[in-house]
């Protein structure tokens, strides 16, 4: 879901905090720096906007404007820097009631917007000593904070709406020691916070609760706490720092905990009291605050309040996904369609959660004998004579892996994954024996007995049982070095180990951490950096250890691990799983980054096989080094039914289990005993192997040596770090070029010399990715070379790097904005290149408004003063995408994101012109790529461009793209001519077409040259940018309506010059050039762009595996929105026509391409489809059995007329043919409901619909049932005017004859959601879900519609018939797009509005992956086992309906007191209803 009017860099507001100490007796807030924090940011929302309404009465429509306090619980004091704590009590609370109160005022700050008398409360103070948990005093708080609303005067506590912030920190101040107390301790703490929730729910009326996990907000902030004392001995019993796992466990433990909580539905018992849970920030990035405003506590504070703000309005996704917050961060706000307070009632979220499956304990041992099993007559003095039996003592580095985190943990104990069964190691551990524990230590130790070295039980590393196990969990090859001298030293002071004399067998593995940390620290965790750290400790090794067999274990293929999480069947605590490895698990399916880390994968072993290729650990007779690389090539082991077999892994989903470990080391001798050049580099752990023996022919392990093996050769040059060629030059032979005389006011008289600061926005090819890059370095295309992007780069000068930003510094050499060098947007250096690697339009928002804000805040731009060009270039992501969901990225999505980022610039930016480059074509990617398959990575640049990559050519699939990527740039052309940017003199926006048409410089024998790619054959270099540079330069200088549309790369293009008669950069206004009139739009059909799919392979049996082309009968039910009454009259006198065959949800006139109707769609997928209506005439209606004034009561006799039909028709076999039938009704019952509340009742309209379902339950197979719900029917007010026949009083008299924003009116309204909620619960009943071929769902499109508005702001009359108030056929047309793109949207994701934007294109596809009609089930909305307890009750639908017969009649008193006193105004017309 999209956001309203966002504003970034972490909630910047303009509102001036306001001061609580007067009122609250609070330390004064330093409120002259928070001004200075705050006042440069514009507030984005805009109350007035939203309509105002009474106070609720229900918390699930509270509105922002009801709440009348502010106030918080529970402890923010924020801990010192490197861990050093805090012990002063007094320093304690004054610090907590501080911290506190200040993010509960900035909040009540935001809530002032649109509650201007709302009371922000002081936060209770902490007990005097300092709690060993910072969540200890909960219920404390909760009891004085209550008293204090009591006694608050200026506060009804019985009647005033509350928020409540309770913040839980899920990290101890102290962590608890030993590590075996640390659940005891968390359930203690979960059952304070419960308590405090429970006496809140008990005592406080009408209260909306925030839970806010606050674990990282004193993280936040490094400089706060310069007056707390500094020794974390003198507080805490334990200082050792918890492990990034042992903090991951712990977070999970509280957030399973709290979800759990909320999913009890312990606090939704009272229609005015809930509890929203509000998941931890993580890596909050507070550099995104411009440098120098305010210390980094205050700007934590405003994050935290803002993150509780975004929550209220609408979270982001499952409450369990992380606060991204190094992303920039958009202030969410309500909205017309959205304008109450989020809660898990409201928004329809599932309340249930998966049971964790138990895995059940196996024993791994073995038993093996070998022929020969002794150790060599005399002690071998060469490494390449050495028998296993010879080993006397064994060692391991590496990670947590090695450590044995987990191994031995009871199954769904995820706690017991923090133990190191360094026992059980696959490499080192010592329990027991072979015939029970299966580890290299064991089998060597069948040789040799008198082994040493292994470790035992549990413990860390430098417990006594670890032994010469040396493994830290958590640790990265640069820890290597470290633990290669411990074990050394251990060795050598070890007194059972001849450290002379004694063959030493060493195993390292190393690399799932620095893999899962690397796109956080790209350069630290490069490939270079991995092996030169393992290279570090091997020299360590070499140089100091006599008599040693060093194995190393190549790194595995760590996306695999992407298969468990993403196996939704697989219940592992993901949130564990994204914290220790977010790099691996979090980026997208096919996207540039997951490409990168399998990239980056590869190159980690290949850059370890090197390294040991190199021959550099075979100078002496004793000492090798043998890569062992059984894990690179493993895969996700699997279970039988096909799914990733989670008894492999510990219960985190993580580590791996006892069973992992026997294989692997089983996988890791066999390896051993395998010559170098034919070792095993794919082990199959689903596959029990035998043990293998050393033969008579080769009783040795295995080296380069004995096994005859010599080293490929490995390059000995260094790869370095690509640098841009100077010899991209170009020479500008302008005479002129001088500035006007005086600084322009019009955008229309603008020289190049007048241009004072350039920007960009854009993906990666204006952000530079790869320009520079020399061949065959595929990682360096990752660089981003913004100093060599062509619109935005300023490296260098011009007679060296030709970009736009250096022919302009020809004209102007004080230009500001350019970007240098290499880096992100983030860098300094990037300055106004905004753009992001990977970014689509969708993106394209959050770019301008980051660029408006550097430009408002640098102090070297003047903003109101200085002539800017921002270049903008998007699209070719987009078109990539556009296959895996043709409704994100349809082009009218497409144009709809560019046009709010024009909007934005259009709004905040002073003297501007715009330039919009059009896309590049991705054809041309296809062209280059699939005709240089040798030269490009094609499995790469497929997985990033799959919808253009992977289709054939002359194929269905082909041509569609082709015709969207046309209907791109119409949309493009009509958007910037359509004049909506050109109402001011000093702002513009220009089409500079140069990139609509490339020609591909071709080699002599007819392949397109990759010459002018980077290595990845997807991105512009610098040779082609420097092409790219000249073209925009030329564009701008050409007139509007004569700019060239086409670039020849392989051209030699000279810069044209600024003329004495045309000294402008080109406008429409410059240039004499008349915007072209919008084509009168023929009929309102609509373009089919999905690929050809056919119909199941056999017929489904299961509705839930219903394709569109399944569907042989369609059907519908209704009033005369479904007859279509009024669809194409001319005038009044039509009117009583019923154009049935136009109907949005029945009718079949012409073909979708004509007449856009859900029949006209169906039939693309199958011509053979019957029942739809035609034409005007009742003989040719079909199954549409839609009456004109029909109303919910008589929904049953037409259900029952239409199972007569079906059985009757000899077209139908009612048994096999599947039906998809519309049930859409009550818009009659609305408009009469305050005149006979009783009979058009919520009760009664449910009852009927019931009814309806229940016949067709009975009567009909294979049936999928949409019920649309009603519309919001307050809009049809707004809808007046001379064109318009009948007015609403008289039509919908319940509605029209209220007073605006008078009782009646609200009332209205609320009976109105009612009625929508009534529909809505029928989803989730569960008397319908016990047949496999029938299922109903509500389809929710006209849950939040608004009517739609012209140009003007006035009601689009285009979409309503003559009457102004039945659809038109465009109307209808948008109703049955609707309608089809709901069908294909899983149920609690669907759309809950109409868009009223007219495209050809808005039809939605099906994908290879969601090729069905969702349901409840296959939209994974209900629990495998357990359906019944998920149902809504019968009951319950008609108890929550029943209020609202009381409140009716109410209303009906009131309404006849005014139908009375207007009834001589507005006679009662012979239209006495309107549907």
């Amino acid at each position: 879901m999209k956001l309203q009017p966002s504003l970034f860099l972490l909630g910047l507001f303009l509102v001036k905090v306001t001061t609580t100490h007067t009122a609250l007796g609070n330390t004064p807030w330093e409120e002259q720096t928070w001004s200075e924090l705050l006042k440069n940011f514009p507030f984005p929302c805009r109350p007035e906007e939203i309509s105002s309404n009474p106070p609720s009465e229900s918390v699930h429509i509270l509105r922002i404007s009801d709440i009348k306090a502010v106030g918080a619980v529970g402890n923010l004091e924020t801990i010192p820097e490197a861990r050093l704590v805090l012990k002063q009590p007094k320093w304690i609370e004054r610090n907590h009631v501080q911290t506190c109160t200040q993010v509960v005022t900035v909040l009540s700050d935001f809530v002032k917007k649109f509650s201007p008398s709302v009371l922000p409360l002081s936060c209770p103070p902490v007990e005097e000593a300092l709690p060993r948990d910072r969540n200890d005093d909960l219920r404390i708080q909760a009891r004085e904070l209550v008293q204090c609303m009591k006694k608050n005067k200026q506060l009804d506590f019985h009647n005033d709406w509350k928020v409540i912030n309770v913040f839980f920190n899920a990290q101890s101040l102290c962590p608890p020691c030993p590590s075996n107390q640390q659940e005891g301790h968390m359930t203690s703490s979960m059952q304070e916070l419960i308590g405090c929730l429970d006496y809140l729910h008990r005592e406080v009326p009408k209260a909306f609760v925030n839970l806010v996990d606050t674990s990282d907000f004193g993280n936040l902030s490094s400089s706060h706490q310069e007056d707390g004392p500094r020794d974390l001995n003198e507080v805490c019993e334990c200082s050792e720092e918890p492990s990034r796992l042992a903090t991951a466990v712990k977070r999970w433990y509280y957030q399973n905990s709290m979800e759990n909580l909320m999913a009890s539905g312990r606090y939704d018992t009272k229609d005015t009291f809930t509890v929203i849970y509000h998941p931890f920030l993580q890596d909050m990035d507070l550099s995104l605050f411009p440098e120098n405003q305010a210390p980094s506590h205050k700007k934590s504070v405003v994050a935290l309040a803002l993150s509780v703000w975004n929550g209220m309005m609408d979270p982001k996704g499952r409450k369990e996904e992380f606060f991204q917050a190094r992303q920039r961060i958009p202030v969410k706000c309500p909205t017309q369609q959205h304008p109450y307070l989020f809660t898990y009632r409201s928004r329809g979220y599932p309340s249930f959660f998966p049971k964790i499956t138990r895995n059940q304990k196996m024993t791994e041992g073995t038993e093996f004998r070998c022929p020969d099993m002794n150790a060599s007559n005399v002690v071998p003095t060469s490494v390449h004579t050495l028998k296993p039996a010879d080993i006397k003592v064994i060692g391991a580095l590496g990670d947590s892996l090695t450590a044995g985190n987990g191994a031995g943990s009871p199954p769904g104990d995820v706690f017991n994954v923090l133990v190191q069964y360094r026992g059980l190691s696959w490499s080192i551990g010592g329990d027991n024996n072979i015939s029970t524990v299966t580890t290299l230590a064991n089998i060597l130790r069948e040789f040799n007995p008198s082994l040493v070295g292994f470790s035992t039980g549990v413990g860390s590393h430098i417990s006594d049982q670890a032994f010469l196990n040396q493994a830290v969990a958590g640790a990265k090859a640069e820890d290597l070095p470290i633990q290669a001298k411990r074990l050394v030293r251990r060795m050598k002071e070890d007194k059972r180990i001849n450290f002379e004399k004694d063959w030493k067998l060493i195993t390292l593995f190393i690399g799932g951490n620095d893999l899962c940390g690397y796109c956080k620290h790209v350069t630290r965790y490069s490939a270079e950096n991995f092996a030169g750290n393992i290279g570090k400790a091997l020299d360590i090794l070499h140089n100091e250890v006599p008599r040693a067999f060093v194995n190393v274990v190549n790194m595995l293929t760590i996306s695999s691990l992407r298969e468990l999480y993403k196996e939704e069947k697989i219940n592992c605590p993901r949130t564990i799983l994204r914290y220790l490895c977010s790099c691996v698990l979090e980026i997208q399916d096919n996207s540039t980054e997951l490409a990168t880390l399998i990239e980056l994968n590869k190159q980690y072993q290949e850059k370890t096989r090197n390294l040991i290729n190199s021959g550099r650990y075979d100078t002496r007779d004793d000492f090798t080094v043998v890569l062992q690389p059984f894990l690179e090539r493993v895969s996700m082991p699997k279970t039988p039914e096909g799914l990733p077999d989670h008894t492999f892994f510990a219960p985190d989903c993580f580590h791996f289990s006892r069973k992992a470990h026997a294989r692997a080391a089983v996988a890791l001798w066999n390896n051993m005993l395998e010559p170098l050049g034919k070792k095993n580099n794919q082990a199959h752990f689903e596959n029990l192997t035998d043990i293998f023996c050393p033969s008579e022919s080769e009783p040795y392990l295995q080296t380069y040596k004995n096994s005859n093996y010599t080293y490929p050769i490995v390059p000995t040059v260094p790869v370095t770090t690509s640098i841009p060629s100077l010899h991209y030059g170009t020479e500008l032979l302008c005479e002129d070029r001088a500035p006007s005389a005086s600084i322009p006011t019009s955008v229309h008289a603008l020289r190049p010399a007048d241009i004072q600061v350039v920007a960009a926005v854009g993906d990666s090819l204006t952000a530079g990715n790869g320009i520079a890059t020399k061949p065959n370095d595929f990682m360096d295309v990752l660089t981003q070379y913004r100093g060599l992007s062509y619109s935005a780069g300023g490296d260098a000068s011009l007679e060296n790097v030709t970009t736009f930003p250096n022919i302009l510094r020809k004209f102007n050499k004080d230009l500001k904005g350019f970007a240098l060098g290499v880096g992100n947007a983030q860098e300094d250096s990037a300055f106004l290149n905004q753009a992001v690697p990977g970014a689509t339009a969708e993106d394209l928002l959050n770019q301008v408004q980051t660029l408006v804000q550097k430009m408002k805040t640098d102090q070297r731009i003047d903003f109101q003063k200085d002539w800017k060009v921002v270049t903008v270039l998007i699209g070719t992501i987009d078109l990539c995408y556009y296959c895996t969901d043709s409704n994100i990225y349809s082009p009218s999505k497409f144009s709809s994101h560019f046009q709010n980022a024009l909007d934005f610039l259009h709004r905040e930016v002073p003297r501007a012109l715009i330039n919009i480059v059009d896309f590049m074509n991705p054809i041309i990617l296809r062209e280059v790529i699939l005709e240089n398959q040798d030269k490009c990575p094609v499995m790469h640049a497929s997985l990033l461009c799959n919808c253009i990559l992977l289709v054939k050519d002359n194929s269905t699939e082909l041509s569609k793209m082709k015709e969207v990527i046309k209907s791109y740039q119409t949309s493009i052309r009509e958007l910037v001519e359509s004049g909506r940017y050109d109402t001011r003199e000093d702002f513009t926006v220009v089409l500079q077409p140069f990139f609509e048409n490339i020609k591909l410089p071709l080699r002599p024998d007819g392949i397109p040259d990759v010459s002018f790619f980077a290595p990845d054959c997807l991105h512009p270099n610098q040779k082609f940018h420097s092409q790219l540079s000249r073209a925009l330069w030329n564009n701008m200088l050409q007139p509007v309506g004569k700019k060239i549309d086409f670039l020849n790369l392989a051209a030699d293009i000279p810069l044209s010059c600024p003329t004495q008669e045309e000294p402008f950069f080109r406008t429409y206004k410059n240039s004499n050039y008349t915007y072209p009139a919008n084509p009168a739009i023929e009929n309102w059909g609509s373009d089919f762009l999905c690929p050809v799919q056919g119909s199941s392979s056999s017929t489904p049996t299961s509705v839930h595996q219903l394709r569109p082309a399944d569907i042989k009968v369609v059907a519908a039910l209704g009033d005369s929105l479904t007859t279509a009454v009024g669809a194409g009259a001319k005038n009044i006198t039509d009117m009583s026509t019923a154009w049935r065959g136009l109907s949005w949800s029945i009718g079949g006139d012409g073909v979708l391409e004509t007449h856009t109707t859900l029949p006209n769609i169906l039939k693309k997928f199958n011509p053979h489809l019957i029942g739809f209506s035609t034409g005007t005439q009742k003989e040719t209606a079909g199954l549409n059995v839609a009456a004109r004034g029909a109303m919910a009561h008589d929904l049953p006799s037409q259900a029952r007329e239409l199972v007569d039909k079906m059985k009757k028709s000899l077209e139908i076999n009612l048994q096999r043919d599947w039906k998809l039938i519309t049930i859409f009704v009550g818009s009659n019952d609305l408009c009469l409901y305050c005149q006979n509340p009783e009979a058009h009742s919520v009760k009664n309209y449910v009852q009927s619909l019931h009814q309806t379902l229940d016949i067709f339950y009975k009567e009909l197979p294979r049936t999928f049932i949409n019920i649309v719900e009603i519309m919001e029917l307050v809009g049809l007010r707004q809808i007046q005017g001379e064109e318009c026949k009948v007015t609403t009083q008289s039509i919908c008299p319940c509605f029209g004859h209220s007073l605006d924003n008078s009782p009646e009116l609200q009332e209205m309204k609320n009976i109105n959601r009612l009625f929508q909620s009534g529909s809505s619960m029928i989803t989730y009943n569960h008397r319908y879900m016990e047949r496999e071929d029938f299922a109903v769902v509500v389809q929710p499109f006209f849950q939040s519609t608004v009517v739609p508005m012209d140009g003007k702001g006035k009601p689009d009359l285009s979409f309503f018939s003559v009457d102004c108030f039945h659809f038109s056929e465009r109307g209808h047309a948008e109703m049955a797009i609707s309608l089809w793109n709901n069908m294909l949207e899983p149920v609690g994701r669907k759309q809950t509005y109409n868009n009223f934007t007219y495209s050809r294109t808005k039809v939605k596809c099906p994908t290879p992956d969601n090729p069905y009609f969702y349901t409840l089930k296959n939209s994974r909305l209900l629990p495998q086992e357990t359906n019944k307890s998920f149902s809504v009750p019968y009951w319950a639908v008609l108890v929550a309906a029943g209020a609202s017969f009381v409140v009716g009649i109410i209303l009906v008193r009131a309404w006849r007191i005014k139908k009375h006193s207007h009834k001589e105004e507005h006679p009662t017309t012979h239209m006495s209803t309107l549907f």
